[in-house]
């Protein structure tokens, strides 16, 4: 039997994320080996336990290149049909978020453009999105449903979801999130809706394996506070986690409700009190900043960073790819948003976006580079890890490997 490592990469330098520690976790001069898709070295070369070449089946001197863990990408809607590239064009006549809502835009539209696409065409359209993100070193992607909101149609997103997993050789943490908006043969009777999410929706989906978790949309335009508790109770009541879109539009005291069924993560939290961070801090929740969508909509109110650090919240930043808020192809794009318009540092986005990502999708097997975690790992062609956060757009990844296995390289 071979023991020897899969791979070994020497003359490397680390961006470990791992431990807490200030400036990235960094180990210059460094080696970083796998083997059967875990991580066995992520350390100074100088430590390797013997003769490199025994070590591997494979070496190879990277001359200096940075690795750091493979991305993730914990909040998205990767998965619709069609686009609303009208919408924004609307937007930028003077509509607000709102007013394009309530006259049937929105969520509705890419509803009715969803469920008239049958799922290998809704497979056709997702998956280069996914392919984007991939190649921008995303190894771990969420997507949510949430564009069907009858049982069939959510169903349908979520299988396609599970699929560009398999297409892909990533991980794909699928959501359901009935509770997105109110269908239009349920216009007018919300509590009605909702009794279809909980009594019929959200079992189906549990009983068929399709969901890792259950989202909602508690907002004034969305799902009332009592309504989203009611959808969290039957989830839990399924054996599946929590997590929620809070507070974005206003403060529905969407964070506290979060806290209070001790969900994986907030998310958005643009107008969430002190009293909320507070909740979050006790709760153990993630705060996750979706700082597309702030930049797409052109809000004004930022969320509470500081308070967040101050009470210590572990802050995650996700792209929130979706056709209407925020049509974001990059990851990396959200972090250099996250640092420019919410005053995040470097270091804070790039943790949000692999220790703390991973902590809000309830993973703890990856978002550093460890020993005995999975081996999702990125080689970049960068000077030093901020890089990641600085430059706007453009190609920095050398190689993307998931599970020890190389998928996209440049």
């Amino acid at each position: 039997m071979d023991t020897r490592w899969d791979g070994l990469l020497l003359d490397c330098r680390l961006a470990t994320l791992a431990g807490g520690t200030a400036a990235f976790g960094i180990v210059e001069q460094a080696a970083f080996g796998w083997k059967d898709g875990k991580i066995t070295f992520a350390a100074a070369q100088s430590a390797l336990p013997g003769n490199a070449d025994a070590l591997a089946t494979h070496v190879e001197s990277l001359h200096g290149a940075w690795i750091t863990p493979g991305l993730i990408d914990c909040h998205t809607h990767l998965v619709f049909a069609g686009n609303r590239a009208g919408e924004f064009d609307q937007r930028l006549n003077g509509a607000s978020y709102t007013d394009i809502a309530k006259a049937g835009g929105g969520i509705v539209s890419s509803v009715t453009k969803t469920r008239a696409a049958s799922e290998d065409d809704l497979l056709a359209q997702s998956l280069p999105r996914a392919r984007a993100l991939l190649a921008d070193g995303v190894t771990t992607l969420e997507i949510k449903s949430g564009y069907g909101l009858d049982l069939d149609n959510e169903i349908k997103m979520l299988r396609v979801a599970r699929r560009i997993g398999d297409s892909l050789g990533i991980t794909v943490r699928t959501t359901f999130l009935g509770a997105h908006a109110v269908p239009a043969e349920f216009a007018g009777r919300q509590s009605d809706y909702v009794d279809e999410v909980c009594i019929r929706m959200l079992p189906a989906v549990a009983r068929a394996g399709l969901a890792d978790a259950v989202d909602a949309f508690c907002e004034n335009i969305a799902f009332t506070p009592s309504e989203t508790r009611r959808v969290f109770e039957t989830a839990r009541a399924c054996g599946l986690p929590v997590k929620l879109h809070a507070d974005q539009l206003s403060d529905c005291g969407g964070a506290a409700l979060a806290a209070q069924v001790g969900a994986l993560s907030a998310d958005h939290l643009e107008y969430t009190s002190e009293a909320g961070v507070r909740a979050l801090a006790a709760a153990g929740s993630v705060a996750v900043m979706l700082p597309g969508a702030f930049y797409t909509l052109r809000e004004s109110k930022l969320p509470p960073i500081q308070e967040l650090r101050d009470h210590k919240v572990p802050l995650a930043v996700a792209s929130d790819l979706n056709p209407g808020t925020s049509p974001l192809l990059s990851l990396r794009q959200a972090l250099n948003m996250a640092c420019t318009l919410f005053r995040m540092t470097p270091e804070e986005a790039l943790r949000g976006a692999t220790v703390n990502a991973a902590r809000a999708l309830g993973l703890d097997d990856r978002g550093t580079l460890e020993a005995g975690r999975r081996a999702d790992f990125v080689v970049w062609d960068i000077e030093h890890p901020a890089e990641l956060c600085y430059w706007i757009g453009g190609a920095l990844t050398q190689r993307v490997y998931a599970d020890g296995k190389i998928l996209a390289a440049s």
